[in-house]
């Protein structure tokens, strides 16, 4: 069985690593907004309402929700921080963790974006798993990794399909604050984020790597709305 689970790990880190699926499989040709991930007709995923469908975006309202993270990661790749702390996940959730216990795979796997200054310089990445609701409760510690108590949280969301590479983030986050430019959201946005100079993004990924049709990721910005 643990041979098993290594094989199938090594794969998954295999797809992960590959970098030529950027498009959209099938007929399905669309980015924006309006997808709802098929994943999550499949495994749990956090619940939210929809406040405005926009021009090239949603604005969401999440419940209160449990994530188990990582410690930031310094790398100037965003796939491969991402890989560094699926795997920390993927190990806790198959038991590596204070419990022993194996927990359900849920999604997004999310990874929370602190752009570097410059092209050549290194990024922190935090890649969190969302807790299923029957272990929010009393999520098992493990080493390395933290739990992350989200309270009622906006976000403002913008999809995309395909394989995530290093080169699509960036230019899909610039297309989110793009579409929110001169709306409430974006000066809520704004504020939230205070004085730091680049804007902080989380790159959600919805599917298997062995999914490779109508593939979901969404770029998250966040933000607190005070009324």
């Amino acid at each position: 069985m643990a041979v098993f689970h290594f094989l199938k790990l090594s794969l998954i880190l295999n797809l992960l690593s590959n970098t030529n699926f950027g498009l959209w499989h099938g007929t399905n040709s669309r980015k924006g907004v309006g997808i709802y991930p098929p994943t999550c007709n499949r495994i749990e995923c956090p619940a939210y309402d929809v406040i405005e469908v926009g021009n090239g975006y949603d604005i969401r309202l999440y419940n209160s929700t449990v994530w188990m993270s990582t410690s930031a990661i310094q790398d100037i790749s965003f796939m491969k921080a991402t890989r560094t702390g699926f795997l920390q996940l993927f190990e806790y959730i198959q038991g590596k963790n204070s419990y022993n216990k194996k927990i359900e795979m849920t999604a997004p796997v999310i990874t929370e974006v602190l752009p570097s200054d410059g092209p050549f310089c290194e990024s922190s990445f935090a890649i969190s798993f969302y807790v299923p609701k029957e272990n929010q409760e009393n999520p098992p510690p493990a080493q390395g990794l933290h739990v992350k108590r989200w309270k009622p949280t906006y976000s403002a969301v913008r999809q995309f399909g395909g394989f995530v590479k290093d080169s699509d983030i960036g230019e899909e986050a610039a297309a989110l604050k793009a579409s929110l430019a001169g709306t409430t959201w974006a000066a809520a946005i704004n504020k939230s984020q205070g004085t730091h100079g680049t804007s902080i993004y989380t790159v959600a990924q919805y599917n298997s790597p062995f999914e490779f049709d109508n593939r979901v990721n969404e770029i998250w910005m966040s933000f607190d709305m005070e009324n």
